[in-house]
């Protein structure tokens, strides 16, 4: 790919964001994602055959960073360490791509029509390695006996938040955006929450409470 055209893509898909996460997909008109990229419309057409093609190009750049963010769960064998990295990579996430994350939010609220079967299922398979993990250490005795599944939407909910309802947060803290000091605090706090709220054992805790 081109030098031209991948920043001519990456322009568009960035105006996309905004407008289908500020309008929705059936209210976004293509001349309003030209103008806001600074391109024509044709232009627009040229690099993204249709809005269909385009909103999923858009729902493709938070689909990757989502499924990656599981990387921290899948290689640190400590529940404690990996549960931080997590929420940490979460809202990175959130912080990095917070219109394509209101995008993707609107996207599963209406039931995912736009979504492909293959996306839909890696989300799925991505979920299931989730929960069978949680359940994992659970039964190594690494957490308490919570909910898999309500521990997992709940850092869902409290890490996607900052991006899905920025508006509503930034004007509670006073800011028109947050600094990176803010999803630092947010992470730690979140963290703690769920470390301390479930018990969650470092490995060489539970090694050490099983010798005693």
């Amino acid at each position: 790919m081109s030098t031209i055209r991948k920043k001519n893509e990456e322009k568009i898909l960035k105006a996309a964001s905004q407008v289908f996460a500020n309008e929705g997909y059936a209210a976004t008109k293509t001349i309003d994602i030209a103008k806001l990229a600074g391109v024509p419309k044709a232009n627009v057409y040229y690099y993204f055959s249709n809005k269909e093609t385009l909103y999923s190009a858009v729902l493709e750049t938070i689909i990757e960073p989502l499924l990656s963010a599981t990387h921290p769960i899948e290689t640190i064998d400590n529940p404690a360490i990996a549960l931080t990295e997590y929420i940490k990579t979460k809202l990175i996430i959130s912080r990095d791509y917070p219109y394509a994350s209101k995008v993707f939010a609107n996207e599963i609220m209406r039931g995912s029509p736009l979504l492909s079967p293959e996306i839909r299922q890696r989300l799925m398979n991505q979920s299931t390695f989730l929960l069978n993990k949680f359940t994992q250490w659970i039964e190594e005795g690494l957490m308490d006996n919570v909910s898999p599944h309500h521990l997992l939407f709940m850092i869902w909910s409290s890490t996607q938040t900052y991006a899905d309802f920025s508006w509503q947060i930034n004007a509670v803290m006073g800011k028109s955006s947050l600094a990176a000091t803010d999803y630092d605090d947010a992470a730690h706090l979140i963290s703690q929450l769920v470390l301390k709220g479930c018990n969650v054992k470092s490995c060489d805790d539970a090694a050490t409470k099983a010798t005693v």
